[in-house]
């Protein structure tokens, strides 16, 4: 970057209409403290639940799942740790990367991988609730349960914030 893009990034400037003033610099940090503080929510839930799922293979019950239940159990592995992998991506990114000035860039790759990392916990957490109540009931029930569990995630994380978003966005 040359100096002159430098002192234009660096002027205040209104940000949107929450009547924000604030460098780019400012924006960028700020963002990535709500990026890292969402990314901790998300981690611990993930963490929790992946190291559940390695433990699994080793108890006696494992052994007298059919074949369709293990092929669940290892998609779901696989899922897990992919998310896990995309939820401590933003983390790894910005040490990287730090102070070589090109935060706005890393918020918005961290803020990349934190929605892959989404949209994997939606897989991981699809497949572990398939995998636990078809161990747990023989109900033909099951794929409308899971059905009905993961239209509420979608409606929540996904359909309500972009229904805001177009919202909110679209009237200005």
């Amino acid at each position: 970057m040359n100096a002159s893009k430098n002192k234009c990034d660096d002027q205040p400037t209104e940000h949107g209409d929450d009547g924000r003033r604030e460098t780019a610099t400012e924006r960028a940090d700020r963002r990535w403290t709500e990026l890292i503080q969402e990314v901790r929510v998300a981690q611990t839930g993930v963490q929790i639940l992946f190291g559940f799922l390695l433990t699994v293979v080793f108890t006696p019950h494992f052994q007298e799942l059919g074949d369709t239940d293990r092929t669940i159990y290892i998609v779901t592995v696989i899922l897990g740790s992919a998310t896990t992998g995309a939820l401590i991506g933003p983390v790894s990114f910005h040490r990287i990367v730090a102070g070589r000035r090109i935060k706005p860039q890393a918020v918005a790759w961290a803020s990349r991988l934190t929605f892959l990392g989404l949209i994997l916990l939606l897989g991981t957490l699809t497949s572990a609730l398939l995998l636990v109540l078809r161990v747990a009931t023989d109900d033909d029930l099951v794929p409308w349960l899971v059905a009905g569990v993961v239209s509420w995630y979608v409606l929540f994380w996904f359909a309500l914030p972009f229904w805001a978003r177009y919202r909110h966005t679209s009237a200005e």
